[in-house]
């Protein structure tokens, strides 16, 4: 398999240095992309940078993962307008923990295989490194005027940010040149990827190499991942889209795949899924026949949660879907565990209701009119309950005075109230 070719066809090459394909070709490649340790869990943002290292090492070639211990504490100004918020030593610890049990998901780090995926920490190498030393050895070999062309530095002084450029952001593409440099010497790595934004950082890793040893190396990044209609990719109204299922649900996961457009479907399940070229021309074409089936949807959706969470997740996800849009049981109803349960019925009025009277036992006319207002009166209730028009917790109510208590409740807290097709209440009991 050849790795450029494959990211050519996957939409998932932007620049690319002249010479890269050749070595590529000739030997096995050990190439590195950073990552910086913002947070304990990764995104979706970050996919497309972890799916080329997967293809790469697919490819026969050797990923390093650099953690940005040290860089993270600085923060990087491509694509930035302000400076971002400096962490302490203990965070980036336990933010590195979190980033590496995610990766070892996509990338082999254990095997005996000349290829297997290694883990760095820049802060290993920099952690003693004295502001002199650095001066001395790094910062003389690039000057100023290389390091102002950078565009991710002009647009900074350009006016785009009110603050300017602090002096410790501008040393940051000198500090990731070094951490090329460290890479080179001490694990023959030729290669820097990432994205588009970060160009300007990885070639000046590459200058840095050639003035202090003559050493040659290579470089290319991938597209930033937008969305057909310009919008920021992975962004929803509640923030990032978080691969660890603490922060998004594997259910709402699920969802965010499942409802992306047609236009971005094409594109997303080749630059977010390991399947082969000719299967996704298959699915393309099967979708195109017909789209309202959203088969690409469907598959990406399928794809991207195994291999983030897992095969029982998805199918977990599946049934939660099916709940609110399909024919399930009741028992399928009360396996949701209740943060998916809550993900599922986001949005859908809820009430308040006394546990005591539950426990007491309560009509389901007076607790659906009076306890909780899901319909107007109880002439309507009795009407809609005759004709087969409410379910509880995807039952149907036999009786408009069928008794509830607490055994009818979900997670021993929800009722789940269904009146028409698609009209949901949850109540809460308290």
């Amino acid at each position: 398999m050849n790795f450029v070719e494959e990211l050519r066809w996957r939409g998932m090459l932007q620049d690319i240095m002249p010479g890269t394909e050749e070595l590529l070709s000739k030997e096995q490649v050990t190439a590195y992309i950073g990552f910086d340790p913002t947070a304990d869990s990764l995104h979706i943002g970050h996919l497309c940078s972890v799916m080329i290292l997967r293809h790469f090492q697919r490819c026969g070639h050797k990923p390093l993962v650099l953690i940005g211990g040290a860089t993270g504490m600085i923060g990087d100004p491509s694509g930035k307008s302000a400076e971002r918020n400096l962490l302490t030593e203990d965070t980036l610890h336990l933010n590195m923990e979190g980033m590496k049990k995610q990766l070892s998901k996509f990338l082999n780090f254990d095997s005996d295989a000349p290829n297997h995926a290694e883990m760095v920490n820049n802060y290993d190498w920099m952690k003693e490194f004295s502001f002199l030393d650095f001066v001395r050895e790094v910062g003389k070999h690039i000057t100023v005027n290389y390091m102002m062309a950078k565009d991710s530095v002009k647009r900074r002084l350009n006016g785009e940010a009110r603050d300017g450029l602090s002096f410790t952001e501008f040393t940051y593409q000198l500090l990731q040149g070094y951490d090329f440099l460290h890479l080179y010497e001490t694990k023959g790595c030729k290669l820097q990827m990432g994205g588009s934004d970060q160009w300007g950082n990885i070639t000046t890793g590459a200058e840095l190499i050639r003035r202090t040893n003559g050493g040659e190396v290579f470089a290319l990044t991938s597209p930033l991942i937008t969305k057909a209609d310009g919008g920021k990719f992975g962004k929803t109204e509640s923030g990032n889209i978080w691969l660890d299922p603490r922060y998004t649900s594997p259910y709402k996961f699920y969802q965010f795949w499942l409802n992306v457009s047609d236009a971005d479907a094409e594109r997303y399940i080749k630059i977010f899924t390991s399947i082969e070229k000719e299967e996704i021309e298959a699915l393309i074409a099967e979708h195109q026949a017909a789209p309202h089936l959203r088969i690409l949807q469907k598959r990406l959706a399928k794809e991207v949660t195994v291999m983030v969470h897992s095969e029982e997740d998805y199918n977990a996800a599946v049934d939660a879907s099916n709940i609110l849009f399909g024919n399930a049981t009741s028992d399928a109803l009360r396996k949701l565990d209740e943060d998916t349960l809550l993900a599922v019925f986001e949005g859908v009025p809820q009430f308040e209701i006394s546990r005591d009277a539950l426990v007491e036992g309560v009509k389901a006319v007076d607790l659906f009119v009076d306890n909780a207002a899901v319909f107007a009166s109880k002439g309507e209730m009795r009407k809609l309950v005759q004709g087969g028009g409410v379910s509880l917790n995807k039952e149907k109510l036999a009786a408009f005075d069928q008794v509830i208590t607490t055994a009818d409740l979900l997670d021993e807290k929800y009722l789940l109230v269904q009146r028409g097709k698609k009209n949901y209440y949850l109540l809460i009991a308290k």
